[in-house]
């Protein structure tokens, strides 16, 4: 089983492509439904969920998010050819609304889907970050300060012995000379 589910493709979305992966596979699945089913809202549901969590799974570490807030909106996208409605416009915005309604069981289910698998990926990569070892010696990070007058260029900063002195301005009173 642990081998099938590595043999899996393991995409890394950005938070915009996991958003339109989402309403893509939902918008099919809609359609798929409404022809094949006649707009069964069970089948709709039974397949948000698996979409909803490959959602999570696929978007990049930066962007888990993004999965949560993008799930629902692809619900909403893929109920449309489902919800029925006729009378223009308006009749059908308002099966729309009513399905998202009749139907928000499926929809907490899957958004409750993808934020458990975005949080579960987000623990766990902070789990490696702190595991991961700081580099030491020359290789420190970009982002490392030096101890003052280490080099030229050096930022002033704490040094080893504290903070480096603050600079003053030109104080008439310390600068005169004692007359002779």
């Amino acid at each position: 089983m642990v081998q099938a589910l590595r043999r899996l493709p393991s995409p890394r979305l950005t938070g915009l492509g996991a958003g339109l992966f989402a309403s893509a596979s939902m918008l099919l699945v809609g359609f798929l439904d409404w022809l094949l089913l006649d707009g069964s809202p069970l089948a709709f549901g039974l397949l948000f969920l698996p979409v909803s969590a490959l959602t999570a799974l696929w978007v990049r570490t930066a962007d888990l998010v993004t999965a949560p807030i993008a799930v629902p909106i692809a619900f909403a996208v893929g109920v449309v050819p489902i919800a029925g409605g006729s009378g223009g416009f308006g009749g059908q915005a308002m099966a729309v609304v009513t399905a998202l309604a009749v139907h928000a069981g499926w929809l907490y289910g899957g958004t409750l889907i993808a934020g458990v698998v975005a949080s579960v990926r987000k623990v766990r990569d902070m789990g490696r970050r702190r595991r991961r070892p700081v580099p030491a010696g020359p290789a420190a990070p970009a982002g490392a300060r030096r101890p003052a007058g280490a080099g030229p260029g050096a930022a002033p900063g704490p040094g080893p012995t504290g903070p480096a002195p603050a600079r003053r301005g030109p104080n008439p009173a310390r600068d005169r000379r004692p007359a002779p």
